[in-house]
């Protein structure tokens, strides 16, 4: 005779650890990214290749599949960005039949709009390449993918962020968000910024990339490579970062963290090849990943303030 135990179906492995929060993560940025472009007539979404962009690309796939993105990607390119970065951007463009948007920060140089920096870093020179292709393009609602742990200037940004008639950010003029209700009001020249993964963490983006099994740029994992050091970073030697006379040039295991130009992003040293060993190390970091390795927000106390402001974050 068969127990009433034993004739029951068996039961489901337990999901893993953190598979809950990963769900209601998505189904927040998916919801984020499909009210967005409901109430908007313009949208896009920034995609520089680098590994939040690539998640953020990721969930708007999934938010209108088996339909395509309803909307342009649009990439700011200093010209000094890491080349396994820019070929990892136009494969992914081209897999999935995306218009891509460019706004060179070189071309305005060349042109005498911008000046370059005497350290030799574009990235704080993104701002009005921006501003001009939001403006060139009317686009009305801008995707980016900026977390809340990553800067004390990005920790108190709105779902939905206000930007006035100059792309310029004023935090008295940004409205309650309660519950999961998104104003989306604004006046004819204004736009806003959209942040789906707001409320991520490093580890979370992480988890979901080794959970879905998403492809990012090589450089993310451990590799070998020339680097040298500077304030307290570890440089990669590439044509738009150059070791001076006292800096000695070495090989060594390395990984990025967050990826900007060569000229202004340090490395990790790592042997984390796969993403369970890059989980590993992230979940034993205790300095996010820009304040390790960002020069650029290391020019001043207030660099990611100041650089939202005048409207590039």
């Amino acid at each position: 005779m068969t127990s009433a135990l034993s004739a029951e179906a068996p039961t489901a492995p337990p999901a893993p650890a953190g598979t809950a929060v990963l769900a209601r993560l998505e189904a927040e940025a998916i919801h984020i990214i499909r009210e967005v472009v409901a109430e908007f007539d313009r949208p896009a979404m920034l995609f520089s290749g680098g590994k939040d962009s690539v998640v953020m690309l990721h969930l708007a796939i999934k938010a209108f599949a088996p339909g395509p993105v309803p909307f342009p990607v649009v990439h700011i390119d200093t010209g000094h960005n890491f080349p396994e970065v820019i070929e990892f951007r136009d494969r992914t463009v081209e897999r999935h039949g995306l218009r891509l948007v460019i706004g060179s920060v070189k071309e305005l140089i060349d042109a005498g709009a911008l000046q370059e920096r005497a350290d030799g870093t574009r990235n704080p020179l993104q701002t009005v390449p921006l501003l001009n292709t939001i403006a060139e393009h009317r686009f009305d609602a801008l995707f980016g993918g900026a977390r809340r742990d990553e800067d004390r200037a990005r920790a108190k940004e709105r779902i939905l962020s206000l930007r006035d008639e100059f792309g310029q950010w004023d935090p008295r003029n940004q409205r309650p968000e309660l519950w999961n209700l998104y104003n989306g009001r604004h006046r004819p020249g204004q736009h806003v910024r959209a942040f789906p993964i707001s409320n991520w963490t490093e580890l979370d983006i992480w988890r979901y990339i080794a959970l879905e099994d998403i492809a990012l740029p090589s450089l993310y994992y451990a590799h070998e490579r020339e680097v040298f050091h500077r304030d307290s970073m570890v440089r990669a030697v590439g044509p738009h970062s150059l070791p001076g006379e006292h800096e000695p040039v070495e090989r060594l295991w390395v990984r990025y963290r967050t990826v900007g130009d060569m000229s202004c992003t340090g490395a990790v040293r790592s042997r984390a090849t796969t993403n369970d060993l890059v989980l590993n190390e992230v979940a034993s970091a205790t300095v996010t990943e820009r304040g390790a390795t960002r020069a650029d927000d290391r020019l001043s106390e207030a660099a990611m303030e100041d650089r939202k402001k005048d409207g590039y974050f």
